[in-house]
């Protein structure tokens, strides 16, 4: 929809008491929802491509949600095109199982996994290198105080919606400041941190980068909770681990749980070194976790 007078388009990047903050024209307008959006089961989130009508310079009304391309519900947010999974080389190590769920919560999402290993001046990340570009997945070893190492990656965060995830400590801070001119954002005041970590975030918001994207300040969402989504992301667990794909058909038996089957094509692969072991320890630790999911869960 083209934008007319009093009618503009934008994307909600901040969503507090019932206000929503829309990103439109380098601009930041103040919004209410339009009262049908009560009656109806959407209701305008961070992240959502939105109509709105302006009521004054810096003021309006959101009347419409664009379609949305996913949503998440922790966060809460739609339309997140990259994940950046960001892990360091010691404290805390790189926890393998944390990533492979993330890398599979995303697939299942339509969003893209982005694997970064920052600190690579503090030791030798290739084994871990390897395990992520042998699965297919774009990775980057990187250091935040050499910013010849953050060319490629920044890239990544061109024109699109990223959210920037990891454990505490893992530097994510120190890469968005070192990534993006006029950033400065400080270890504890805005946190995108996904493990256990304290969280100074209490709700989702969008920051604009100078790439043309944003980049989401979330409060973490390294756990999969019971929601209406988990009984399908257990059927569809294995496909959601995209270097399985080419091996999954040749499996004996169309039941297959690519766990312990005999003629089972994706422990095959793992045997021959097509699979990196650790990926498919992760998928059966997931596995065994959804086991107890059952349709009854699924709204």
């Amino acid at each position: 929809m083209s934008d007319t007078k009093n009618q503009k388009s934008g994307v909600i990047v901040k969503a507090i008491s019932g206000f929503y903050y829309v990103s439109a024209y380098d601009m930041i307008f103040e919004c209410k929802a339009r009262g049908n959006f009560r009656h109806s089961k959407i209701s305008p989130i961070v992240g959502d491509r939105v109509i709105f009508e302006t009521v004054s310079e810096t003021s309006g009304v959101v009347t419409e949600i664009l379609p949305r391309k996913n949503s998440l519900s922790r966060p809460l947010i739609a339309n997140i095109d990259k994940i950046i999974i960001v892990s360091a080389f010691e404290n805390p190590a790189p926890d393998l199982l944390l990533i492979d769920r993330l890398t599979a919560i995303s697939v299942y999402n339509n969003i893209k996994p982005v694997i970064v290993f920052n600190k690579s001046d503090m030791g030798d990340f290739s084994k871990f290198e390897r395990i992520y570009k042998n699965a297919g997945l774009d990775t980057y070893v990187v250091s935040s105080r050499d910013t010849q190492t953050l060319d490629d990656l920044r890239q990544e965060f061109k024109n699109c919606i990223c959210a920037m995830c990891g454990n505490t400590g893992v530097g994510k801070s120190s890469l968005i400041n070192s990534i993006f001119e006029g950033f400065d954002l400080k270890t504890g005041e805005i946190s995108y941190a996904l493990g256990r970590g304290r969280h100074t975030t209490r709700h989702t918001e969008l920051f604009k980068n100078n790439l043309g994207g944003f980049v989401a300040d979330t409060p973490g969402f390294s756990s999969i909770e019971q929601s209406d989504k988990l009984y399908d992301f257990k059927l569809n667990l294995s496909r959601c681990f995209t270097d399985f794909l080419p091996f999954i058909d040749k499996c004996g038996f169309s039941t297959c749980t690519h766990t312990c089957e005999p003629g089972c094509g994706v422990l095959n692969a793992v045997s021959l070194g097509e699979i990196e072991k650790t990926r498919h320890k992760s998928y059966v630790a997931l596995f065994n976790e959804l086991k107890g999911v059952n349709s009854w869960q699924k709204k």
